[in-house]
């Protein structure tokens, strides 16, 4: 059973044609690389898939059932999580809090509903144990690094407990050392059975983690392969043109 699958799924914004007839399918566990240049329909497709746009035409199906999404929430109560690449973390606030925000724990005192600091800073570093991830719940994000923020921010779709998990430009950015910390959690979250979709431009990024890499060009898919059939150089020909198909 697929956790995702995309059946001639198109976009078009009136004569702009942002995603033509794009099939694939997302396997549990599965890591796939997301590539193509800018313009291609990368984040036109992921935003199909987490419930911002709604498709022209095509059809979505999750563990092989039909869906239609109202909106990204809907798409989350189907398992559906994304990180996009600003993050939207809080600089002001804590990991704990970041982590909960929107979805705060509370406990009530007397008539009264505050907010349980104490029981959000222990899940959140439960979360953070469980990405083997050195980020502390009880620490500001403003003196965070790029791959801690990154962990404050996957830790987040670890709430619902998502089946998938879309990631933009996750490695953009950062130092080396930081890029190392993001594939790590990117590991750990295939070694939870999360399936990733991963929108990125750095080609040794996706080849480290990957397990598919499908490529986009104007909209239409002109590649999908495992990592082991292919090799960045056709991988990058097939993002210029210079290789049609694969």
């Amino acid at each position: 059973m697929s956790a995702l699958r995309l059946e001639a799924v198109s976009k078009e914004f009136g004569a702009i044609h942002a995603v033509n007839g794009v099939s694939l399918t997302l396997e549990p566990g599965q890591v796939m690389g997301l590539m193509g240049d800018n313009g291609a329909g990368k984040s036109t497709l992921v935003k199909l898939i987490a419930g911002n746009f709604r498709p022209t035409r095509g059809r979505i199906y999750l563990k092989d059932e039909e869906v239609t999404f109202h909106g990204p929430l809907d798409a989350r109560r189907h398992g559906i999580e994304i990180v996009y690449q600003d993050l939207a973390l809080c600089d002001n606030l804590t990991a704990a809090v970041n982590v909960f925000l929107g979805r705060e724990l509370t406990r009530r005192i007397g008539p009264f509903q505050i907010l349980d600091y104490a029981a959000m800073n222990r899940r959140a570093a439960e979360l953070f144990k469980g990405l083997k991830s050195e980020t502390r719940a009880r620490d500001k994000v403003r003196s965070m690094s790029g791959g801690q923020r990154q962990a404050v921010a996957i830790a987040r779709t670890r709430l619902s407990e998502p089946d998938i998990v879309l990631m933009d430009e996750p490695t953009a950015a950062i130092s080396v050392r930081q890029v190392a910390e993001v594939l790590s959690l990117i590991r750990e979250l295939r070694a939870h059975g999360i399936a990733v979709i991963l929108i990125s431009h750095r080609m040794p990024d996706v080849f480290a983690v990957a397990d598919r890499i499908v490529v986009l060009r104007r909209g239409s898919k002109v590649a999908d392969k495992a990592v082991a059939d292919t090799s960045p150089e056709e991988v990058t020909g097939l993002i210029t043109g210079a290789i049609s198909h694969a």
